[in-house]
């Protein structure tokens, strides 16, 4: 049997870890500016996630909800505290899309509406309903296609409030408090603050999605948070376990729960609730949101003195480079001949997306490397000579 042919791989074999660092099967070392996805929060192997791991793994990896598991709570309760959203509920799966999924079934449970209002250059993931809001027609099947979204310009409040006017059956918005695979564009604070007034004005609900762009990777727990409003759900995954398949929604209060209403086989089990938890707990103890609000704003400040760049995006560890067509191959430069991992938005966006206990040694690594590039593939001979 072959694995079925959807990635475009990289011919590097990452087999070791340790912080912002990885080691493929020959030994080169490689600076992960990545993570993976955005996946990498606390750095790879991370001492006390990794006893976390294995000291759970040694008592008990899995038993199903049907039973009572008092990790679940332990995780809600720093989780509350961390974010800020203590009087909120948590509903534990296992990624990104089912989060949303999720997020968007119960918003139609809560209000009995069947349209989502979702945003050009959105991505929310690859399951039914969540697909059906990311703006790629290429990663929509034909059975996933539904009437019951409708696309508004990215940021436009005279879009949405018309949107509200000309439709009385608006169940949520979605929206990423900063878009990644659609190039690291930024909410406006205003933007956010419209979208709270209007779903309270409309009985629809508010879903923050912050799989990307959450769990402190903006120097605030979630980006949303700029604006100084509350979400009704905020939608997680990718750093909440440093690599351990964990997702989850918290819900609004005014959401009430119901036997069966949400489900899961193998969300919040007890190793991936030690993951979450060990997580949180070197957040905390490290003071990494304010790592990466410090080491983010050193990045980009930086950045936008590099006059061959077009414009950086972003805030804190979630920045978009974006550079000029001819400077299309930088980041394959920096991958393979400076051993650099970084990510794209397509058609030149350079991502950055690493860990948020990352170094400003490790970013001066980086800004070296890379003005390095800029500047030498900048340099052309003059016509004539």
């Amino acid at each position: 049997m072959k694995l079925f042919d959807v990635y475009p791989i990289n011919p590097i074999n990452i087999v070791k870890g340790r912080g912002s660092l990885v080691y493929d099967d020959k030994g080169t070392e490689y600076l992960d500016l990545y993570g993976g996805h955005a996946v990498i929060s606390i750095g790879h192997t991370h001492p006390h996630y990794v006893k976390r791991l294995e000291d759970q793994l040694h008592q008990i990896g899995f038993y199903s909800n049907s039973i009572e598991i008092p990790l679940q709570k332990q995780l809600a309760d720093k989780l509350g505290r961390i974010s800020g959203k203590e009087d909120y509920q948590l509903f534990l799966c296992n990624s990104g899309a089912e989060a949303n999924e999720n997020a968007l079934k119960l918003a139609s449970f809560y209000n009995g509406k069947k349209k989502v209002i979702a945003f050009k250059g959105s991505f929310h993931g690859r399951t039914s309903l969540a697909v059906a809001v990311t703006d790629n027609p290429k990663i929509v099947a034909p059975v996933n296609e539904t009437d019951n979204v409708i696309f508004l310009p990215w940021c436009d409040e005279q879009a949405l409030t018309q949107a509200f006017v000309d439709n009385k059956d608006i169940s949520s918005v979605i929206i990423e408090g900063i878009q990644g695979v659609g190039g690291i564009q930024v909410a406006s604070e205003s933007f956010l603050q419209k979208i709270r007034l209007l779903c309270d004005q409309n009985n629809a609900v508010f879903i923050a999605d912050s799989v990307q762009c959450g769990y402190g990777r903006t120097g605030k727990f979630f980006s949303h948070d700029f604006a100084g409003v509350n979400a009704d759900i905020y939608t997680m995954a990718k750093g909440m376990g440093n690599g351990f398949p964990v997702g989850g929604i918290i819900i609004s209060p005014k959401i009430l729960p119901a036997y069966g209403m949400l489900g899961t086989t193998f969300g919040g089990n007890h190793l991936a609730c030690a993951a979450g938890l060990a997580v949180l707990e070197i957040m905390e103890q490290d003071n990494l949101m304010q790592n990466a609000a410090e080491v983010g704003g050193y990045l980009i400040s930086e950045l936008k003195k590099l006059k061959e760049v077009k414009e950086v995006r972003g805030r804190g560890l979630m920045i978009g480079i974006e550079l000029p067509a001819e400077l299309a191959d930088v980041r394959k430069e920096l991958l393979f001949t400076h051993h650099i991992f970084t990510g794209e938005a397509k058609p030149n966006v350079v991502r950055l997306l690493p860990a948020l206990n990352l170094t400003k040694a490790h970013a001066d690594r980086f800004l070296e490397t890379f003005s390095s590039i800029l500047n030498k593939q900048q340099t052309v001979i003059p016509q004539g000579l």
